[in-house]
């Protein structure tokens, strides 16, 4: 499988956005699916997970509820939903994929064998 995120951008502290992940390939219902972020001179540092078919998600502490992850596994697309943006969530916004499903520890990025390319989210005050 590969994967294409997208919808990053600017937006106000408050403000909503959804990023997308788009996967190739037939095996997308077969992977766990998770997001991570990587601010600048920090390492990168998960965000979310969500399961195979859909039904178990996890965040990380730091999200406090304002983001929820989600998937059409029709669309072969998973989603982040991020509302009442602050400025210390601008990073660049990476989905991953695990073959073993979602597996713990889910913040571990050595889980995950296949990356998007990662889109930008800038978040000013």
């Amino acid at each position: 499988v590969q994967l294409q995120a997208s919808g990053g951008g600017l937006v106000q502290a408050g403000g909503s956005l959804r990023l997308s992940c788009a996967a190739s390939g037939r095996a997308f219902g077969s992977y766990g699916m998770a997001w991570f972020r990587q601010a600048p001179g920090k390492e990168r540092e998960f965000v979310a997970v969500i399961s195979r078919g859909g039904a178990r998600t996890s965040y990380a502490n730091s999200i406090e509820g304002r983001f929820a992850i989600s998937r059409d596994n029709a669309k072969n697309t998973v989603y982040l939903q991020m509302n009442s943006l602050k400025p210390e969530d601008t990073a660049v916004y990476y989905c991953a994929a695990n073959p073993r499903g979602m597996s713990t520890p889910y913040g571990d990025p050595r889980r995950y064998d296949v990356w998007g390319q990662g889109t930008l989210v800038t978040v000013s005050s």
